[in-house]
C-alpha cells in the first residue's frame, strides 16, 4: 500500500529525535517584562530618589541589559513619567472600582477606603515616587498626573460630602486629602507590622481624619505675610536655609553650589569656607533640623500636663516649624540617599529617636504608634502641600487637627 503523498512529505518534514534534541531552545521574552520594569524602576526611584538610580541599575533587578530595557522605554525620564503616571491610574482604578453609589455614604466612604489601603500596603515599596519626585517631571507630565490624583481626591470626596452634609468643600478637600495621606504615609518609612494588622491601622486612622472637627477655615483670602523677627546674620545659617529652599524646589542634583551662594550674596569659592561640600550641606540642614524638633519636643513634655496634652504641644510645635520651612520634609525623604553611608546612619538614628520619643507618648501597642506618627507627619506634608503651606494660625490649627487625629484616635 502506498502511503499518501501528503503523509510522505509530512513525515519527512519531521526533524528526528537526536536534531530535536541538539536544537538550541527558542528564548522568549516574557510578556510581563516592561511591567516588571516599571515596579523595578518605582522602588528604585522611591526608595533611592530619581538622580541616583541609573538605568542599567534597574535593568540588573529585572534579569536584563541596559539595551534590552532600552527596547521598551527611550531614556530614563521616559521611564520616571510612565511609572509616575501608571501608579496614579491603578490608584484611581481602584478607588472607582471599589465606590459603589448604591451604598449609603458611610459604607460607600468605607469600601473605597479598605481598597485604597490594601492597594498601598501591596506596592508599599514604591507608593512614594510621585510624592517626593514629581519635581523632576517636565510641566505638562506633572499637570496631567496631578490630574489623575485631583480625580482620586474627588472619587473620597463625593461620599465624604455626602456624609459630612454640613461640612465646606474646602473642608470636604482637606479630609479627602487627609484620608489618602493617612493611608499612603506607610510609603515613606520601613516599620514593619503584618498586613493583618496594617489594614485595621490604616482603615483607624483614615476614620479617624473623617470624623475630625476641623476649626474654621480663615474667611479672607491668603495674603503675604509680614516677616517677622531680626534676619539672621549669619552667613552659614543664611547658607543653611537657602540652600534647602533651592533642594525643595529644584532637586539637589540640579541645584549648583554658585546659586546657593549667590542667593545669600557670596561666590562659590565662599561657600567652601563654610561647607567642604554640597553634600556637607545637605548634612548640616538635616542636623539642623533634627536639633530643632528635638528640642520642640523636650519643650512640649516640660510644659505638658499629662501625655495627651504633650502630643497635642509636640503636634502644634512640629506643624509650625515645618510651615515655617516646607521644604525641608520632602527634601529629607527625597534627598537621604546623597548622603555618605554614615551621615544616613547618623541621621536616621536621629530621626527614628525622634519618632520614638512622640510614639512613647502614645497609648495602645507601640509599634502601631510609630505608624501613628509617621501618619500625622504625612498630615503636615500633604495637607500642607493642599493649603499652599499658608502659615496663618486658623489653618495651621486645621492641620494640628488632623495630626490629633491620627495620633489620638
Amino acid at each position: 500500500m502506498v502511503a499518501d503523498r501528503s503523509e510522505v512529505d509530512l513525515a519527512a518534514a519531521q526533524p528526528s529525535p537526536r536534531s530535536r534534541a541538539a536544537a538550541p531552545a527558542v528564548r522568549r521574552r516574557p510578556k510581563d517584562r516592561k511591567v516588571r520594569i516599571m515596579r523595578a524602576a518605582a522602588r528604585a526611584f522611591s526608595e533611592r530618589g530619581y538622580y541616583p538610580v541609573g538605568v542599567d541599575q534597574i535593568a540588573a533587578e529585572v534579569g536584563i541589559s541596559g539595551p534590552a530595557l532600552y527596547r521598551h522605554f527611550t531614556n530614563k525620564y521616559a521611564l520616571l513619567v510612565a511609572v509616575a503616571e501608571e501608579g496614579a491610574r491603578q490608584l484611581l482604578a481602584v478607588a472607582r472600582t471599589a465606590d459603589d453609589p448604591q451604598l449609603d455614604p458611610a459604607r460607600r466612604l468605607d469600601a473605597v477606603i479598605r481598597a485604597i489601603g490594601q492597594h498601598n500596603i501591596e506596592f508599599r515599596r514604591e507608593a512614594g515616587l510621585y510624592r517626593w519626585e514629581r519635581r523632576y517631571l517636565e510641566r505638562d507630565d506633572r499637570i496631567r498626573i496631578k490630574k489623575i490624583y485631583d480625580d482620586i481626591n474627588h472619587t473620597l470626596a463625593v461620599p465624604i460630602a455626602l456624609l459630612r452634609t454640613t461640612a465646606s468643600p474646602t473642608d470636604v478637600a482637606m479630609l479627602s486629602a487627609g484620608v489618602l495621606s493617612a493611608s499612603a504615609s506607610i510609603a515613606a518609612h520601613r516599620t514593619a507590622l503584618s498586613s493583618a494588622r496594617l489594614l485595621p491601622l490604616l482603615h483607624d486612622m483614615s476614620w479617624a481624619v473623617l470624623r475630625t472637627e476641623l476649626p474654621a477655615a480663615p474667611t479672607e483670602p491668603a495674603t503675604a505675610m509680614p516677616r517677622r523677627g531680626v534676619p539672621v546674620t549669619s552667613k552659614r545659617e543664611q547658607l543653611l536655609t537657602e540652600a534647602i529652599r533651592i533642594f525643595g524646589r529644584q532637586g539637589y542634583h540640579e541645584a549648583s553650589i554658585d546659586e546657593i551662594g549667590a542667593a545669600v550674596g557670596i561666590n562659590a569659592s565662599s561657600v567652601y569656607r563654610y561647607f567642604p561640600s554640597k553634600a556637607d550641606l545637605l548634612a548640616a540642614a538635616f542636623y539642623r533640623t533634627g536639633d530643632r524638633l528635638a528640642i520642640a519636643i523636650t519643650e512640649a513634655l516640660a510644659e505638658a500636663s499629662s501625655r495627651q496634652d504633650a502630643v497635642r504641644r509636640w503636634a502644634d510645635r512640629y506643624a509650625r516649624l515645618s510651615f515655617a520651612m516646607p521644604e525641608i520634609m520632602p527634601v529629607y525623604y527625597a534627598e537621604f540617599s546623597n548622603l555618605p553611608q554614615a551621615e544616613q546612619h547618623t541621621l536616621r538614628a536621629i530621626q527614628r529617636q525622634n519618632v520614638l520619643e512622640w510614639a512613647n507618648l502614645l497609648d495602645g501597642d507601640p509599634v502601631e504608634a510609630r505608624f501613628r506618627v509617621h501618619a500625622a507627619i504625612g498630615q503636615v506634608i500633604d495637607v500642607g502641600r493642599l493649603i499652599r503651606f499658608d502659615t496663618r494660625p486658623e489653618q495651621v490649627a486645621r492641620v494640628e487637627a488632623l495630626m490629633e487625629s491620627v495620633l489620638l484616635g
